[in-house]
């Protein structure tokens, strides 16, 4: 009788990364949970966005250092769910999530600290303030909701293919809000706007793609 290989799927550490993430929730409430409240609502709330400019925040403090890490980590799960979704099943595990969450943290810091250097070193850091901080507000917002999502795909009957959709759904309702919500600067500055997304959204992305598959 010929033995069969079983593959077994170890997905502890998930459920390990999931409790640290709602961690991040509680530790985030306990720094501020105005702004934890604010930020995870911030899409359909502009008067937040507002009142962060107002209270002109340190570009690095510890709970903008939190929350960017909490969201970095939950965009990372979610690649690497893609990934192994339309990848070999041979590269899941955490040592795969790592390399994903090294690429996309890198991504992320290195694109919004050039956003931030350029608009400083050009001068117009106040007129495109509103753009930049709603842009990461929303970013956060859609971490949360994600968390919800991968929660629900690792735990419940939905696949894959829902957290693909819904993530897709999702970002593309916040760049319409984002568009909409700066409509004033992308309208007047059309041809900028149309740079600066083939320049820091498209073309990242299309290389952090190539890295990926």
């Amino acid at each position: 009788m010929q033995a069969l290989e079983r593959t077994i799927t170890e997905t502890n550490w998930i459920t390990l990364l999931l409790v640290i993430l709602f961690a991040f929730v509680f530790l985030l409430k306990g720094l501020s949970a105005k702004r934890l409240k604010g930020n995870a609502f911030s899409i359909m709330n502009t008067s937040f966005i507002e009142k962060e400019i107002e209270d002109n925040h340190p570009f690095f403090n510890l709970f903008q250092g939190f929350i960017f890490l909490f969201s970095m980590t939950v965009l990372s799960l979610l690649v690497y769910k893609i990934v192994l979704f339309y990848t070999d099943a041979i590269l899941q595990g955490f040592y795969t999530f790592t390399i994903i969450f090294a690429l996309v943290f890198s991504y992320f810091a290195s694109k919004w600290l050039l956003e931030f250097l350029i608009s400083f070193l050009l001068k117009i850091d106040k007129q495109v303030k509103f753009f930049l901080i709603s842009k990461s507000c929303y970013l956060y917002a859609v971490s949360f909701i994600l968390l919800i999502g991968l929660v629900l795909v690792e735990y419940s009957k939905l696949n894959t293919p829902f957290l693909i959709y819904f993530s897709g759904v999702l970002f593309s309702f916040c760049f319409l809000i984002h568009v909409i919500n700066n409509k004033k600067l992308v309208f007047n500055e059309l041809f900028y706007f149309i740079l600066y997304l083939c320049a820091f959204e498209i073309v990242p992305l299309l290389i952090l793609f190539k890295l990926l598959f």
